[in-house]
């Protein structure tokens, strides 16, 4: 009988991506797939490491699967991903883990599971400058069978003072165009209605090849051209190297969604330096100029850090006022939390007090609610073409979707309108989070 493998997934689209892969490389190895703990011979954690508190969430799930693993002996206890790369022997020393494996260790999984003993716990955290896992087939693991993550590339090489991925995903490196193209055709062909072309800075994307080189918009491009009726959506762009180009080219195609994350980090020069973003506050509002000028409806959402490293009062409030200079239709907002190794770590005290951090947090927070808010109500009264993914949490009776700008919607169930189909809905009011609408 099969041996059974849970995996819980923490962070960002690109771990769900990467839980896939591993699903699929498993299973090749004669792993079966399972959604309870409980009756796992296998449990692994697929970990981030962008903030403390998501590394302290996964050490309390390690004591989680380790009194698992002392009611159930035989059981193997991994963690893999990012966490993995970082912190390395020292979950092995912690003795509640049996595995080990970093993001491009993967293929190697089935070889370091049959390895294991209760004396010899298995470790592979080198990273690769060719993996991509383009030949890997990924066991999808969405609920709803309609939208689905395809890696287009993998690592960074911008080197963020502040971030941690340059040095727990590695060099970057671009996927060949032909299989990404593939992979989006095979998941269409299976019903799939969208598809999120996922990298650290998409942006940066390119491969050559004798054939053609090819960039992101062209990229872009290649996989909007499957179909019209599949959605193509693409996340994170950098803004010092979103180009005009990739901007022209999601205005020609409709079914290109027409939502940007752009995340800005900083309102203030002085901190972008500092944070090495390599933009001005000047370059990012001209390229949400130019944004709006081919795309007036694109949302424009974004990553906020609040209290970095020296920050002031003044560069907290330029940071308040891009935002509303910007108008962002949502955000991810966060507290600065220092990662050991990164360059911020290195060189600049994290000298804002956690009292002032969290104060200023609040402010961003606070009007980023009422950006939100007025984001959405101006669309009441609007029409839009929404890709239902499923019931509402709270009713049954009603069902949900996004537009292509990725809000939101509610709307009351009807007969013969189902997960994957396209609707027309009307907005008939609105919350900062959710539009509330009727089909047309």
């Amino acid at each position: 009988m099969s041996k059974k493998v849970y995996i819980e997934t923490y962070g960002c689209q690109m771990n769900v991506n990467d839980t896939e892969v591993i699903f699929s490389i498993l299973a090749d190895a004669g792993y079966a797939r399972t959604g309870e703990m409980g009756e796992a011979d296998v449990i692994l954690a697929n970990t981030c490491s962008i903030r403390d508190n998501a590394e302290q969430r996964i050490w309390g799930r390690i004591e989680v699967f380790a009194t698992e693993r002392r009611r159930r002996p035989g059981v193997v206890v991994g963690i893999v991903g990012c966490m993995a790369e970082r912190l390395k022997d020292s979950l092995l020393d912690s003795r509640k883990v049996d595995l080990v494996a970093g993001p491009d260790a993967y293929r190697s999984l089935p070889a370091l599971l049959a390895a294991i003993t209760p004396d010899h716990p298995q470790i592979n955290v080198l990273l690769s400058h060719e993996e991509t896992y383009a030949d890997i087939r990924p066991l999808r693991i969405d609920k709803n069978g309609v939208s689905a993550f395809i890696s287009i590339m993998r690592g960074c090489n911008n080197v963020c003072s502040y971030c941690v991925v340059p040095y727990t995903r590695g060099a970057e490196r671009s996927r060949d165009p032909r299989t990404i193209v593939r992979e989006a055709c095979d998941v269409f062909s299976r019903g799939y209605k969208e598809v999120t072309l996922l990298g650290q800075n998409v942006d940066s994307y390119f491969w050559k090849s004798p054939e053609g080189n090819v960039g992101f918009a062209q990229l872009l491009e290649q996989v909007a051209r499957i179909s019209p009726e599949l959605r193509v959506r693409y996340s994170t762009s950098h803004p010092k190297d979103i180009s005009d180009e990739v901007i022209e080219t999601m205005g020609r195609y409709e079914n290109i969604c027409k939502c940007i994350h752009l995340p800005v980090q900083s309102g203030s020069d002085v901190m972008l330096e500092k944070m090495r973003r390599r933009y001005t506050r000047a370059w990012y509002l001209d390229r949400v100029r130019k944004i709006r000028e081919v795309m007036p409806d694109c949302a424009i959402t974004t990553d906020i850090i609040a209290g970095f490293c020296g920050e002031t009062e003044q560069d907290h409030q330029d940071t308040l006022s891009i935002m509303r200079e910007v108008g962002y239709d949502a955000a991810f907002m966060f507290a600065y939390s220092e990662r050991p190794g990164t360059l911020a770590a290195r060189h600049y005290p994290d000298d804002v007090p956690p009292e002032v951090k969290n104060r200023r947090l609040t402010e961003i927070i606070e009007l980023q609610n009422v950006l939100s808010l007025e984001s959405n109500r101006r669309d009441v009264g609007r029409t839009f073409r929404v890709l239902v993914e499923g019931p509402s949490k709270r009713s049954e009776l009603e069902l949900c979707g996004r537009t292509s700008s990725g809000k939101m919607c509610v709307f009351p169930a009807v007969a013969g309108v189902g997960v994957g189909d396209y609707v027309k809905v009307r907005v008939l009011d609105c919350s900062s989070a959710t539009l509330r609408c009727e089909q047309v």
